[in-house]
């Protein structure tokens, strides 16, 4: 037993630890997530942020030392993003063909997503900096962190938020897709995956990969259009209201 603990101790000391601890964590729950069908609620994201979660409380490993080694798969997102452009780029004719009005969805999208949270916030009576950060919730954390700054919000509240609403987005898409009759075909992929996208990010963007290519290509379309609006609009519409 005390060699066990000495070598846990090292363990938990090295670079390795956190990147070891997360690829068989995911791992396991991916392979729990195939085995029950794809099941919404059993999303891998999700139970492995939980597991990772406490096992570190109950270890007593800080953050900081698990990120050491975890950061290599922080690295790795940003390739991640990119490569979905390839489903994209596969489709360029049909998206060509329809982008004024995917351009006009995800406007209108972006404007629902972000009007509705700042007026949920305001009518419970938040904070008036926890309003702002609410703001950028379906924008990929670190845009939306760089969002909240620029207007006034707490940056690490909107990450909080944005990795919250991908997580939801994500369990809860399916079952409101059925709930309004949004059909599991071709077009009806492609809306699931852009509704995803525009909502919950890069966590629903992947579970739009996951279920279908068309609705992960189209996932991919919607988060990086809501990347892009975001940036460039949220920052201008606060300064002047």
């Amino acid at each position: 037993m005390p060699r066990f603990v000495e070598l846990w101790i090292y363990l938990s000391a090295t670079p390795l630890f956190g990147l070891t601890a997360t690829l068989v964590v995911y791992l396991l729950a991916n392979a729990a997530y195939v085995r029950l069908g794809s099941a919404p609620w059993a999303n891998p994201v999700l139970w492995s942020v939980i597991a990772l979660a406490a096992g570190l409380l109950a270890t007593g490993v800080d953050y900081p030392t698990y990120f050491a080694g975890a950061q290599f798969i922080h690295f790795l997102l940003g390739p991640a993003v990119v490569a979905l452009a390839w489903p994209l780029w596969q489709r360029r004719a049909e998206l060509k063909a329809r982008f004024g009005r995917v351009l006009l969805a995800a406007l209108l999208g972006g404007i629902a997503a972000a009007a509705s949270a700042v007026a949920l916030g305001w009518a419970v009576g938040l904070p008036h900096e926890v309003v702002l950060s609410l703001a950028p919730k379906s924008v990929t954390a670190p845009v939306a962190m760089g969002i909240s700054e620029k207007i006034g919000g707490i940056p690490a509240l909107s990450a909080v938020f944005a990795v919250l609403t991908g997580m939801i987005g994500a369990l809860s898409g399916k079952y409101l897709f059925d709930a309004l009759g949004i059909g599991a075909d071709a077009p009806g992929y492609a809306a699931r995956g852009f509704a995803l996208g525009t909502a919950a990010h890069g966590i629903g963007a992947a579970r739009a990969l996951h279920v279908n290519a068309d609705a992960g290509a189209y996932a991919g379309l919607a988060l990086g259009l809501q990347v892009v609006l975001a940036a460039l609009l949220m920052p201008l519409v606060f300064r002047l209201f």
